[in-house]
């Protein structure tokens, strides 16, 4: 797998379009920051590490309103391919605020508003909404 944050998106994307209420998926630091924030924003209900004897096992709990995923929109960027970065003055604003975009900082895996608010940019990882 060439691209671990893109598998990671596309499971949840998957999942949410079936309709269950977890999806799980290999661990990694990196995942843990993005399911944090999206825990944080409000667009699944929790995430939680499992040990399952070998590497780990990254759960995400997705939610639902009136039975349609909270998620609408889940999508990479940045790819390996093809790095996009943006300055502060220049991150997106996603469905007007209502959204939210992933970025990797210099301090870290941060939302488009807590980028903004740091005045930091970096790597323009994903865009939910």
């Amino acid at each position: 797998m060439t691209d671990p944050i893109a598998d990671m998106l596309t499971r949840i994307r998957n999942a949410c379009t079936a309709g269950h209420k977890w999806v799980d998926m290999p661990v990694s630091n990196l995942k843990v920051e993005i399911a944090k924030l999206l825990t944080e924003s409000h667009f699944v209900h929790a995430h939680k590490v499992l040990q399952d004897g070998k590497h780990g096992l990254l759960r995400v709990y997705l939610k639902y309103h009136e039975g349609q995923p909270v998620i609408r929109h889940l999508e990479r960027v940045s790819r390996p391919g093809r790095r996009q970065y943006v300055r502060a003055d220049d991150i997106p604003r996603v469905r007007n605020g209502l959204g939210m975009a992933i970025l990797s900082t210099s301090a870290g895996v941060l939302s488009d508003q807590g980028a903004r608010e740091r005045g930091v940019g970096g790597e323009l990882m994903a865009k939910v909404w």
